[in-house]
């Protein structure tokens, strides 16, 4: 008896384990969405969507952030023309910058002000100035210190707010603000999990889904990031920036 027992509760892990398994691989791969949050719905746009028809993929947000530069010296071929189409088309509009590892926190920030300054000088109204804090590359598997990265964030950030007279949005994943949270103080988070809510309460912006597709791009990433906003209407245009 106890034999058969031992055998059925066996069968019955291996069962549940299986299950497990292809549920999980289900949404790993996008097949099964967990995240369907409410609330204001935006996106996040570099030129890897290539030429945007903001007319037609404004209808399904209500704000957006294009990418505006990387590192120290790159700005995204995109980004003046993505910036006021999507500002043209109603969209609350924001700018982001991928914050590279090997640069210094000073000439990024100069690289992301003067690209703004060139490209649009339109910042009365804009979402604040997004770092997008993320390990890539070589880092994903040997993250570079706090020691080394928090004083060149912070540099990044102070210059920011110098300029514009907020502190930047933060964009992070789990790994990094485990990492560096000690120089996001003050900043507003904004959350990438995009397979299940964040498990703190502490984000502004939440990308929810890598894995969403619309008609009015036409670039060789057909996916595009979304992200909620974590109040209303009113709570969202408070935090843009104000021209004196």
């Amino acid at each position: 008896m106890k034999s058969k027992k031992l055998k059925h509760a066996f069968a019955v892990l291996v069962i549940l384990c299986a299950a497990m398994a292809a549920f999980a691989a289900l949404l790993w791969f996008r097949v099964i969405k967990i995240n369907h949050p409410k609330g204001l719905k935006g996106a996040d746009i570099s030129s890897y969507q290539g030429q945007t028809d903001w007319a037609e993929l404004s209808q399904h947000m209500d704000f957006v952030f294009v990418k505006a530069t990387e590192g120290s010296g790159s700005i995204d071929d995109m980004f003046a023309e993505n910036f006021t189409g999507a500002k043209a088309a109603g969209l609350v509009t924001g700018a982001y910058h991928f914050f590279s590892f090997d640069s210094a926190g000073s000439t990024q920030a100069e690289n992301y002000i003067n690209a703004l300054e060139s490209s649009t000088s339109i910042t009365d109204g804009m979402l604040p100035p997004v770092i997008d804090v993320e390990l890539y590359g070589e880092y994903t598997d040997n993250p570079k210190s706090a020691a080394e990265a928090v004083p060149e964030i912070k540099a990044m950030i102070s210059a920011i707010e110098e300029k514009y007279g907020a502190k930047p949005i933060i964009y992070t994943t789990f790994k990094t603000r485990s990492r560096y949270k000690e120089a996001f103080e003050g900043c507003m988070l904004w959350e990438r999990n995009v397979f299940f809510r964040p498990l703190h309460n502490d984000w502004t912006f939440w990308q929810y889904s890598d894995h969403e597709k619309f008609s009015g791009y036409d670039g060789d990433e057909e996916f595009i990031d979304m992200n909620v906003f974590s109040g209303s209407r009113e709570d969202l245009e408070a935090i843009t920036l104000k021209t004196q």
